[in-house]
Protein backbone atom coordinates (compact mmCIF):
# COMPACT_ATOMS: atom_id res chain seq x y z
CA UNK A 1 0.00 0.00 0.00
CA UNK A 2 3.16 2.38 0.69
CA UNK A 3 4.00 1.62 -2.92
CA UNK A 4 0.83 3.17 -3.64
CA UNK A 5 0.83 6.49 -1.95
CA UNK A 6 4.55 6.93 -3.40
CA UNK A 7 2.87 6.49 -6.73
CA UNK A 8 0.23 9.48 -5.82
CA UNK A 9 3.60 11.96 -4.89
CA UNK A 10 4.43 11.66 -8.13
CA UNK A 11 2.58 15.31 -9.41
CA UNK A 12 4.06 14.74 -13.40
CA UNK A 13 2.00 11.82 -13.18
CA UNK A 14 -1.16 13.01 -11.47
CA UNK A 15 -1.28 16.26 -13.50
CA UNK A 16 -1.71 13.82 -16.26
CA UNK A 17 -4.01 11.83 -15.64
CA UNK A 18 -5.74 14.39 -13.96
CA UNK A 19 -5.97 15.80 -17.46
CA UNK A 20 -7.09 12.77 -19.08
CA UNK A 21 -9.72 12.79 -17.04
CA UNK A 22 -10.98 16.31 -17.66
CA UNK A 23 -10.61 15.64 -21.55
CA UNK A 24 -12.56 12.53 -21.04
CA UNK A 25 -15.38 15.00 -19.03
CA UNK A 26 -14.89 17.57 -21.75
CA UNK A 27 -16.05 15.27 -23.88
CA UNK A 28 -19.18 14.51 -22.01
CA UNK A 29 -20.18 17.86 -21.83
CA UNK A 30 -19.32 18.31 -25.67
CA UNK A 31 -21.87 15.76 -26.91
CA UNK A 32 -24.58 16.59 -24.45
CA UNK A 33 -24.56 20.20 -26.08
CA UNK A 34 -24.44 18.46 -29.46
CA UNK A 35 -27.50 16.24 -28.67
CA UNK A 36 -29.20 17.56 -25.75
CA UNK A 37 -28.79 14.25 -23.94
CA UNK A 38 -26.35 12.58 -21.36
CA UNK A 39 -24.30 9.74 -23.11
CA UNK A 40 -22.04 8.42 -21.24
CA UNK A 41 -20.60 6.18 -23.89
CA UNK A 42 -18.57 9.41 -24.30
CA UNK A 43 -16.35 8.88 -21.48
CA UNK A 44 -15.02 6.08 -22.55
CA UNK A 45 -15.18 5.85 -26.23
CA UNK A 46 -12.49 6.96 -28.24
CA UNK A 47 -12.18 10.15 -31.04
CA UNK A 48 -14.21 12.62 -29.81
CA UNK A 49 -13.69 16.47 -28.88
CA UNK A 50 -11.28 17.12 -27.27
CA UNK A 51 -8.25 14.77 -27.54
CA UNK A 52 -7.68 12.73 -24.22
CA UNK A 53 -4.11 11.50 -25.06
CA UNK A 54 -3.34 14.63 -26.29
CA UNK A 55 -4.00 16.18 -23.08
CA UNK A 56 -2.19 13.35 -21.43
CA UNK A 57 0.90 13.37 -23.02
CA UNK A 58 1.04 17.27 -22.86
CA UNK A 59 0.27 17.72 -19.49
CA UNK A 60 3.08 14.92 -19.22
CA UNK A 61 5.67 16.84 -21.41
CA UNK A 62 4.51 20.13 -19.70
CA UNK A 63 4.94 18.99 -16.45
CA UNK A 64 8.59 17.45 -17.03
CA UNK A 65 9.47 20.57 -18.59
CA UNK A 66 8.35 22.57 -15.38
CA UNK A 67 9.83 19.91 -12.96
CA UNK A 68 13.34 19.05 -14.48
CA UNK A 69 13.85 21.77 -16.98
CA UNK A 70 13.11 22.78 -20.57
CA UNK A 71 16.85 21.66 -21.35
CA UNK A 72 16.27 18.20 -19.95
CA UNK A 73 16.59 15.00 -21.75
CA UNK A 74 13.78 13.76 -20.15
CA UNK A 75 11.42 16.99 -21.40
CA UNK A 76 12.84 15.98 -25.31
CA UNK A 77 11.93 12.30 -25.11
CA UNK A 78 8.60 13.34 -23.08
CA UNK A 79 8.14 15.65 -25.86
CA UNK A 80 8.76 13.12 -29.04
CA UNK A 81 6.38 11.04 -27.45
CA UNK A 82 3.63 14.04 -27.08
CA UNK A 83 4.15 14.68 -31.10
CA UNK A 84 4.00 11.26 -31.53
CA UNK A 85 1.02 10.60 -30.15
CA UNK A 86 -0.64 13.58 -31.37
CA UNK A 87 0.22 12.51 -34.80
CA UNK A 88 -1.56 9.01 -34.27
CA UNK A 89 -4.89 10.22 -32.79
CA UNK A 90 -4.93 13.05 -35.62
CA UNK A 91 -3.46 11.20 -38.55
CA UNK A 92 -3.30 7.44 -38.47
CA UNK A 93 -6.58 6.81 -36.24
CA UNK A 94 -8.34 9.02 -38.38
CA UNK A 95 -7.56 7.49 -41.86
CA UNK A 96 -8.44 4.27 -40.17
CA UNK A 97 -11.52 6.06 -39.48
CA UNK A 98 -12.43 7.27 -42.78
CA UNK A 99 -11.49 3.21 -43.97
CA UNK A 100 -13.91 1.81 -41.56
CA UNK A 101 -16.76 3.91 -42.50
CA UNK A 102 -15.97 3.38 -46.45
CA UNK A 103 -16.30 -0.07 -45.69
CA UNK A 104 -19.45 0.10 -43.73
CA UNK A 105 -21.19 1.52 -46.54
CA UNK A 106 -19.83 -1.04 -48.80
CA UNK A 107 -21.02 -3.97 -46.58
CA UNK A 108 -24.53 -2.21 -46.33
CA UNK A 109 -24.95 -1.49 -50.36
CA UNK A 110 -23.36 -5.16 -50.93
CA UNK A 111 -26.04 -7.04 -48.55
CA UNK A 112 -29.08 -4.68 -48.31
CA UNK A 113 -31.08 -6.66 -50.15
CA UNK A 114 -30.78 -10.00 -49.09
CA UNK A 115 -30.05 -9.00 -45.22
CA UNK A 116 -27.98 -12.50 -44.59
CA UNK A 117 -24.45 -10.45 -43.61
CA UNK A 118 -24.45 -10.12 -39.74
CA UNK A 119 -21.24 -8.94 -38.91
CA UNK A 120 -20.41 -6.36 -36.42
CA UNK A 121 -19.96 -2.99 -38.35
CA UNK A 122 -16.76 -1.46 -37.68
CA UNK A 123 -15.90 1.35 -35.30
CA UNK A 124 -15.91 4.80 -37.31
CA UNK A 125 -14.90 7.47 -34.91
CA UNK A 126 -11.33 6.25 -34.13
CA UNK A 127 -9.39 9.27 -34.19
CA UNK A 128 -9.28 12.67 -34.11
CA UNK A 129 -9.37 16.11 -36.02
CA UNK A 130 -6.49 18.45 -35.57
CA UNK A 131 -8.29 20.72 -33.68
CA UNK A 132 -9.56 18.47 -30.90
CA UNK A 133 -6.04 17.23 -31.13
CA UNK A 134 -4.67 20.70 -30.02
CA UNK A 135 -7.70 21.41 -27.68
CA UNK A 136 -6.56 18.47 -25.57
CA UNK A 137 -2.70 19.82 -26.18
CA UNK A 138 -4.31 22.65 -24.61
CA UNK A 139 -5.94 21.61 -22.04
CA UNK A 140 -3.02 19.34 -20.99
CA UNK A 141 -0.73 22.10 -20.81
CA UNK A 142 -3.03 24.18 -18.83
CA UNK A 143 -3.88 21.78 -16.73
CA UNK A 144 -0.37 20.94 -15.72
CA UNK A 145 0.07 24.70 -14.84
CA UNK A 146 -3.14 24.96 -12.56
CA UNK A 147 -3.13 21.40 -10.97
CA UNK A 148 0.49 22.03 -9.99
CA UNK A 149 1.53 25.57 -9.66
CA UNK A 150 5.38 25.48 -9.12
Amino acid sequence: MQELSHILDNHILVVAIVACLLAQGAKLLVRGIQTHKLDFRAIVETGGMPSAHSALVTALATGVGRTIGWDSIEFAIASVFAVIVMYDAAGVRQAAGKQARLLNQIVDELFQEDGEFNEERLKELLGHTPFQVIVGAALGAISSYIIYPA
